[in-house]
């Protein structure tokens, strides 16, 4: 059992609730993973896990070399094997290269987090074709991908059974915003949706080959991107009205979700979307009666 803080410098929040110490079973020694967009934020903290639980990991960017090699660093630094390969998820070409390069170095892949994701918000009469392309582009398209190359190897390959019970694990990293619609980020509840039906598609295809695929969901998590839902007490006050559990979320709860999923503990979940969200998705707004 291994503790790991991915994210050590994340300042308490006034009332908030402890943390719980994050420990990550070493169950997934011999199974090479690939995560996307492991330079930052809920991918940083997934492929640390994922190191942590004994595998040899991918850090794929796009932007960040010297971020995604220290991701790299610090999972060699706890005996396992880390390569960072840039490519751009939403282009064929990148992503196609990018599992070559990882297959050839590290002989096969056994797990892959499609995590990349981004928004680029605005009003729907005010969102461009460009803002819309771009995030469905890296949010749907990129997941697709990447399930598509990560399956055609697991296929390759098949089962080993002294290694896993199943030939590969996928994750589709979605949002609450699959479920919960989200005004002025239209391109990115659209994306999220997609990616649902995706993955129970792609779950119900692969299934009689042992492949898994599930999604994670995370809600409000303590990531750079939504520093300003969070870094200050009044706009953490705020949040937690829409968190029943009173807690924001951190980047290793949402690790601690993919290891499960992709150990032989989770091997009868596919199909399946986890929600790691505090209970947002339980619409807090009803609790006194709507």
């Amino acid at each position: 059992m291994t503790d790991i803080t991915t994210n050590p410098a994340a300042p308490a929040s006034p009332g908030e609730r402890p943390r719980p110490a994050h420990r990550f079973p070493l169950v997934l020694e011999g199974q090479p993973a690939l995560v996307t967009g492991a330079n930052s934020g809920i991918g940083r903290a997934v492929a640390l896990g994922l190191g942590a639980s004994g595998a040899d990991v991918v850090v794929n960017y796009v932007v960040n070399p010297e971020a995604a090699e220290e991701v790299a660093h610090q999972i060699e630094s706890g005996g396992r094997r880390a390569l960072a390969i840039k490519a751009d998820v939403s282009q064929e070409d990148d992503v196609k290269a990018m599992f070559a390069k990882a297959i050839n170095h590290f002989g096969t892949l056994h797990i892959a987090v499609s995590n990349a994701g981004l928004q680029r918000d605005a009003p729907l009469l005010e969102m461009t074709i460009e803002q819309w392309n771009k995030v469905i582009g890296v949010n749907l398209t990129g997941q697709f991908l990447c399930a598509r190359e990560a399956v055609r190897e697991f296929t390759r390959r098949g089962v080993l059974r002294e290694v896993s019970a199943a030939a590969g694990k996928l994750v589709f990293m979605s949002s609450v915003h699959q479920e919960i619609p989200w005004a002025g980020h239209a391109n990115y509840a659209a994306s999220k949706g997609g990616v649902m039906q995706l993955m129970r598609s792609i779950a119900q295809e692969v299934a009689p080959l042992a492949i898994r695929a599930n999604a994670v969901a995370p809600g409000a998590i303590r990531t750079p991107i939504n520093r300003p839902a969070w870094e200050t007490p009044d706009a953490y006050r705020e949040l937690m009205r829409l968190v029943p559990y009173k807690r924001i979320g951190e980047p290793e709860d949402i690790a601690q979700a993919v290891a499960w999923l992709v150990s032989d503990a989770a091997d009868y979940v596919t199909g399946a979307t986890l929600f790691v969200d505090g209970g947002m998705t339980l619409y807090p707004g009803f609790t006194t009666g709507g």
